[in-house]
């Protein structure tokens, strides 16, 4: 007899699952799980007293949602880096939720009509989800030797919070305009976490030498204008790749190691500039100046470097990229500037260094009248190792009063 009512109790349970994925749990009736079941309807309130506890059973007795965690990263387990495994477990996870589309719908929008216990049940199998993907992402991680901004819980609920608010968005509207497709929001997801929550030794070690170089300036030797303006030329003549990367070492004061590890991505748009996010420690932004040594280079809208990315036909996630379309790397980044600079001294009567473009920018940004706090915020440089650079931004401003007090009679 109990083996008769455990058929009949899966039977149930099973067909409510189809029905619920089929159209949700508001349209399906406890009728028609009956007749999928092939029961009487009687037998089902006998079970799970009405449609709320039937909804209870199929979220604890089928542990669906664990399961769904489970099968997922047994899917991703085989990949062979934490960016392979996320991006496919993200992708099978949208498909997963394509596949129930009714379902999910109902239990995000409906959930304020469950009892309590319906609410606690789905939280549970949530977390329990959640659990899987988690011990999956530490291992990951830790194997790769890198680090996370968040215990693996909060990441994996991160995670899964964004595929799923994804998910809704696109199946309750007609499309989000932020985002070109599932691809493009796929690898926008992807860079949050790689670059913001998950910390790689490489961008560790960029941010320890960044903070080293500048503690280090004792001297600033910013370059004049025109021979800035001189290899602004001679860069443009190499390619659009070469001017972009002149543009930003001038107007966003990188250094060499930021630019390599710039991605499309890091670009932001505004109504009026342009912006881009800097992973470091901390995460900053920078605009792109349109005005240059008392040049333009750039507008709004338009500058040498979307003019770049407009033209690249390739499928790179990094900005910038070598012959052989791979990231660009810092050595080809110098032999780059090697060949921009062919020929040109500085007044000292030496070559130009790369390292110069970043100390110029400074110089040119407190000429402006940034405060040091301020280009502190957007250099990534403390305020203490930013001295040097005041005090030659003042003196050429006392030059320059000096220069135009001369030409009073």
């Amino acid at each position: 007899m109990s083996a008769q009512k455990k058929s009949t109790k899966t039977r149930l349970i099973e067909a409510a699952l189809d029905l619920f994925a089929e159209k949700g749990v508001t349209e399906t009736t406890t009728k028609a799980v009956a007749e999928r079941a092939q029961v009487n309807e009687v037998t089902l309130f006998r079970h799970f007293g009405n449609k709320h506890g039937l909804l209870l059973a199929v979220m604890e007795d089928s542990a669906m949602f664990a399961r769904l965690g489970k099968a997922l990263v047994e899917q991703a387990n085989s990949k062979e880096s934490v960016s392979h495994a996320l991006k496919d477990y993200a992708k099978v996870s949208l498909q997963a939720l394509e596949r129930v589309p009714e379902l999910v719908r109902s239990l995000v929008g409906e959930a304020g009509q469950y009892p309590v216990e319906n609410r606690l049940a789905l939280g549970r199998g949530v977390a329990q989800a959640n659990t899987y993907i988690a011990q999956h992402l530490a291992k990951a991680i830790a194997i790769e030797g890198l680090q996370s901004r968040f215990p693996p819980e909060k990441l994996a609920s991160l995670l899964n919070g964004l595929l799923l608010g994804y998910f809704v968005i696109n199946s309750i509207s007609e499309g989000d305009p932020l985002w070109e497709g599932q691809d493009d929001f796929l690898e926008s997801l992807m860079e949050l976490f790689l670059q913001g929550a998950i910390l790689s030794p490489i961008a560790t070690s960029v941010t320890t030498a960044t903070k080293t170089y500048s503690a280090q300036v004792a001297t600033v030797t910013d370059l004049p204008a025109n021979l800035v303006h001189s290899i602004f030329q001679q860069a443009k003549k190499q390619g659009r790749q070469d001017y972009a990367l002149v543009y930003l070492l001038f107007g966003a004061g990188l250094s060499p190691q930021e630019v390599i590890n710039l991605k499309r991505s890091h670009l932001i748009s505004e109504p009026q500039q342009y912006l881009l996010e800097i992973n470091g420690n901390p995460i900053r932004q920078v605009p792109l100046n349109q005005w240059i040594m008392g040049k333009r280079y750039g507008f709004s809208q338009n500058n040498p470097l979307t003019q770049w990315l407009k033209s690249r036909k390739d499928n790179q996630l990094t900005m910038f990229i070598n012959q052989e379309q791979q990231p660009l790397s810092e050595s080809e980044l110098q032999a780059l500037w090697q060949d921009w600079t062919e020929g040109l001294l500085t007044p000292q009567g030496e070559s130009p260094s790369i390292e110069q473009t970043r100390q110029t920018w400074c110089v040119e940004m407190l000429l402006k009248g940034i405060e040091l706090e301020d280009l502190s915020i957007l250099s990534g440089i403390e305020v203490e190792d930013l001295q040097p650079y005041a005090r030659r931004a003042r003196e050429k401003l006392a030059i320059e009063q000096a220069h135009l007090l001369d030409q009073k009679p």
